[in-house]
């Protein structure tokens, strides 16, 4: 079962915010003991980020935010400030014993300390050890610090996401969650895992060198290969897909829904659902660079024709059409889906100071029987063997 397939795998995270954490999250959900080191003090600084916070169930002051819950469950906390000499020889004792370390501190900023990859490495040959920065460890802006917001801008993603302009609330959007970082964490997450098969055969560590920068140009993904193709910028063109039509979000009677044509096929249907079986018959319309190309005027069209009907009207005919829609949730419609619910992934950990905990399934883990472990306090297993 995935969930014990790193039993044994002893993981050191030096890591905070999202990237990292996310990264041994997973590794922790795949079964790694994943040890957190913290400063005393201050700990991991999403443990700040609120609110919401959830409240301890003894009544004691402790508390975990909602940011941190997302991506530390699993994981021990041990408070140490290597910035001390003792605590230093602390973290390097810990090194020598684990399979892989994750950092995310600026360039040059562990060396201080020794315990950099090559300072360790000399302890612990092999040490998968990984270092997630914004830039990358080497370059012209290798030592500066960034965060997802700058790099969803800088590596073109905001540049082609949010309203065109000339039309209300035009401009330029990052998305609801930082998605550079969780992709940052879960690309760090197959270094690992590929490391770790390589160390089988080779017999030692490596370091890895990922960068927030370098996996935000990735994910632009079509949209970056229609760039190298064709030598033209995407545009923003909200809610509408670059390469598909209709695919994009319509008003009903009552609300909205997404319409995600992805074929002619799938066109010719909803035509027929709509009313308007000619449409598919028509040269502009027939084939999807043709709707592409005259997406304005089907647009209008389809613009005019969604009002005439509820949403439940609409999508009880797509479904019975075979017609690809779907609905815009709340957070609270999400988690009272029969389909979410059907795959567990709104799941419940057991802390013996805060309670229950609420967290979400690793969608890695559909099926898996092994219970989650809650986050941890600050510090919470310093004193633990």
């Amino acid at each position: 079962m995935l969930h014990r397939a790193l039993e044994g795998v002893r993981v050191l995270d030096l890591s905070r915010i999202l990237a990292g954490p996310w990264c041994t999250q997973n590794l922790a959900d795949l079964g790694a003991e994943v040890t957190k080191v913290e400063h005393p003090e201050r700990g991991d600084d999403t443990r700040g980020w609120g609110p919401p916070y959830m409240s301890a169930a003894d009544g004691s002051n402790a508390r975990l935010s909602g940011y941190f819950i997302s991506c530390n469950r699993g994981k021990r906390s041990v408070a140490i400030d290597y910035g001390t000499p003792e605590g230093a020889a602390q973290v390097r004792e810990l090194a020598r014993e684990a399979d892989v370390l994750v950092e995310n501190y600026k360039v040059g900023t562990l060396r201080r300390y020794g315990l950099d990859y090559n300072s360790l490495k000399a302890i612990n040959p092999r040490l998968v050890y990984l270092s997630i920065t914004g830039f990358g460890q080497d370059g012209p802006m290798a030592d500066k610090p960034g965060y997802d917001y700058v790099f969803q801008g800088m590596g073109g993603l905001m540049s082609y996401t949010g309203q065109p302009d000339g039309s209300p609330g035009a401009g330029p959007l990052r998305t609801g969650v930082a998605v550079v970082d969780l992709s940052t964490g879960m690309y760090a997450t197959s270094a690992v895992l590929a490391a770790l098969y390589q160390r089988q055969a080779t017999g030692v560590g490596q370091h890895l060198d990922i960068a927030l920068l370098d996996v935000a140009v990735a994910l632009n993904a079509n949209q970056g290969a229609n760039y190298l193709v064709s030598g033209e910028n995407p545009q923003r063109s909200g809610n509408a897909h670059p390469n598909c039509a209709p695919y994009e979000v319509f008003r009903c009677a009552d609300g909205y829904l997404i319409l995600a044509i992805g074929n002619d096929g799938q066109f010719a249907r909803f035509c027929t659902v709509a009313g308007m079986p000619e449409l598919a018959q028509d040269a502009r319309y027939a084939t999807n660079s043709a709707r592409i190309e005259h997406l304005p005027q089907l647009r209008a069209l389809l613009t005019e024709v969604f009002p005439t009907r509820m949403r439940a009207a609409w999508t009880e005919a797509f479904d019975a059409a075979g017609v690809p829609w779907g609905p815009i949730h709340t957070m609270e419609e999400v988690f009272a889906h029969p389909q979410v619910r059907h795959r567990g992934l709104q799941q419940v950990a057991e802390h013996p100071v805060m309670g229950a905990v609420p967290m979400v399934r690793n969608p890695m883990l559909a099926g898996q029987a092994g219970p989650l472990q809650p986050p941890p306090l600050l510090g919470e297993h310093t004193a633990a063997p």
